[in-house]
Parts: structure tokens; C-alpha cells; sequence
């Protein structure tokens, strides 16, 4: 699918390399076809990455896809320029009465702090309560979805003993719902957290239903209110060498960090890493645009009043376990 993104942004050239489809804003001007606008609030500390990683995984699926990068105002950023942020990104007051097709909210390295500690939290929640009606379907990723279940419905995060780091194995669970259509029953996803949501409270919210669980990873992907807020508790953005980075980086550092289980061949940390867990990822994305976003919006949002009509569709059955085999999610 063509990616949307400003003509000067970085990552468009890494992207082109990798012959993926990008499109600056004066070629897309010249189509007559509505692209999927997509917000993402980039929280992660090295920005640029995170883009490319994210771009990367929207770019499967024939739909055009037009992206916003968002930066939170209360929280000064110390890995990424000034002049990066100032070009490529816009404060959420810039956007506050626009609409968005989706939403992406991504982790952030303050897990072990209180979430009321966290110095843009007041903002966060400002934004997650804003996307009930100016977003039809929003992505938390690990941190971002930690922080949703809290404010959504009070689930406490809990300390690990050591940090949950490298690839885990998961069970796909609910295969009627189209956000895993096309995943294999068992698959590896990327981990990097000290922290989780522990699956027995998770369980005890009927709004949520668990999509993909590890043994030891705990749970990677539910959704609830019929795809409107999907949490994915793992990384599946995550690059070959992303955790090869962050191993190297705390090793450096002189912090207690295991090697990436199920990631370097024979545990090896000279060897170059598999990547795994690309198709798995790519079909989440992809899913996630087709069934939750692209399937799910009116063609003219700023036409559109509130979606409220478009929640009433997907939520006419109590639980996604309701959901008919045969149901297409078209509205």
C-alpha cells in the first residue's frame, strides 16, 4: 500500500529502499481516492525508529494510508531533535477537532514508574478519552497498553522478577475474530518489559476478550468494545535488530539483562538474529486496517457527526465471542 508521509521525513528513503511504497503529499493530491488517515503519539525515545518501524508494518494492504505524528507537549524529548519533532510532528491541540480513521499509541520506557508519576499522563488521558469519538479504532502498544487498561478499567500493572525480554511463543485464542484471520496457532512476538498486566485480572473484565497468550509472556493481543480499542502487550513493530540494540545497550550500561530468549541462534550474541515474527506482525496491521479502520469508516469523516452509529454496528453483540462466523464487519 502507498504510505503517506512528508516528502522530506527520513524514514521515506529507508522505506524506498526497502521498495515499499511511499507517496509524498504532491503525488497523493493528483489520486481521487480517500486515504485512511492514521494518527500515531510516538512515545518511545528514539522517534525515528519507531517510525520507520511502524510505517513499515502499515505498508501491506492496497489502502492508502495518510499518517499524523503526534507529540505530547508536557514531556521534553532527549533523543530526538528538535528540529525533527518541530517538522514531522504535531501537538494533539493541532488535531483536537479532527477525526481520525485510526489511532496507534505506542509504549514508553516508564514502566516503573506509577502511571500518575508520569509527567505527560494528565495529556495521555486527555487523548485516550479524546479518541472515543474522534477515532474508530485505536492500537495501545505494551506501555500504551498498560496504561489504557488502568485508565479504561482500573487494572493494575504488576513488577516482574526480571525483565520479559526476547521472543515468546502464543497461542491464538477466539479465531472467529478477524484481527487474528491468518495467524498460525502458535507464533513468536517480541517482548521488552519489566512490568505486566497479569492475565487472571485481565479475565475478570467482561468488556475484554484475550486474542493471543503465551505461558510465559503472559497476553500479547485482546481487544474490546468490538475492535474500537485493541492492546497489543509486546512489540510486534520491533525491527531484526531492535532487541540486539537493547541488549547491547543495557550491557553497556552495566544493567542485569538476560540474552533475548528464542533470538540469537544457539544463544549466540555474535550471530546475526532471525527475524520470526515479521509475517505475524505484518498481518496484525494489515487486519487491523482492513477489518477495524478501512471496513469500519464512513468515506466522508468530517461529514460525519460523531460514530456513534458505526460503534452501534460493532458492538451489537455483547462479547466478540457472539460474533457470527460469517459476520464481514461491513458497514
Amino acid at each position: 500500500m502507498p504510505i503517506r508521509v512528508q516528502s522530506e521525513l527520513p524514514a521515506k528513503e529507508i522505506l524506498e529502499r526497502e521498495n515499499i511504497f511511499v507517496m509524498d503529499e504532491n503525488r497523493a493530491v493528483h489520486q481521487n481516492i480517500r486515504p485512511i488517515h492514521i494518527a500515531i503519539l510516538n512515545l518511545m525515545p528514539l522517534k525515528e525508529d519507531t517510525e520507520l518501524q511502524l510505517l513499515r508494518s502499515l505498508s501491506n494492504t492496497p489502502l492508502q494510508v495518510e499518517v499524523t505524528f503526534v507529540k505530547v507537549t508536557s514531556h521534553e524529548a532527549k533523543n530526538t531533535s528538535m528540529s525533527h519533532l518541530n517538522k514531522f510532528y504535531v501537538e494533539f491541540s493541532e488535531i483536537r477537532d479532527q477525526r481520525f480513521d485510526g489511532m496507534i499509541i505506542t509504549g514508553a520506557p516508564v514502566e516503573l514508574m506509577e502511571f500518575e508519576e508520569v509527567d505527560y499522563w494528565d495529556e495521555l488521558v486527555e487523548i485516550m478519552d479524546w479518541t472515543n469519538m474522534h477515532v474508530t479504532s485505536t492500537i495501545y502498544l505494551c506501555w500504551g497498553a498498560q496504561a489504557a487498561m488502568y485508565h479504561y478499567y482500573g487494572l493494575q500493572k504488576r513488577l516482574l522478577d526480571k525483565k520479559m525480554f526476547g521472543l515468546f511463543w502464543h497461542r491464538v485464542k477466539n479465531r472467529k475474530i478477524p484481527l487474528v484471520r491468518g495467524f498460525d496457532d502458535v507464533f513468536l512476538a517480541p517482548h521488552s518489559r519489566h512490568t505486566e498486566v497479569p492475565v487472571e485480572e485481565i479475565r475478570k473484565v467482561e468488556e475484554i476478550t484475550i486474542l493471543a497468550e503465551s505461558d510465559e509472556a503472559g497476553v500479547f493481543l485482546a481487544m474490546a468494545d468490538g475492535g474500537r480499542r485493541i492492546f497489543v502487550m509486546g512489540h510486534p513493530e520491533y525491527d531484526r535488530v531492535t532487541l540486539d540494540g537493547e541488549y547491547h545497550r543495557d550491557l553497556d550500561k552495566g544493567l542485569p539483562i538476560d540474552i533475548p530468549k528464542n533470538y540469537y541462534r544457539d544463544d549466540d550474541p555474535s550471530v546475526k538474529p532471525l527475524l520470526m515474527w515479521r509475517s505475524h506482525a505484518n498481518n496484525l496491521y494489515t487486519n487491523w486496517l482492513n477489518y477495524y479502520v478501512y471496513q469500519a469508516t464512513p468515506y466522508d469523516l468530517m461529514g460525519t457527526p460523531d460514530f456513534e452509529y458505526v460503534y452501534s454496528q460493532l458492538a451489537k453483540w455483547k462479547s466478540p465471542k457472539e460474533i457470527p462466523d460469517d459476520y464481514n464487519f461491513v458497514i
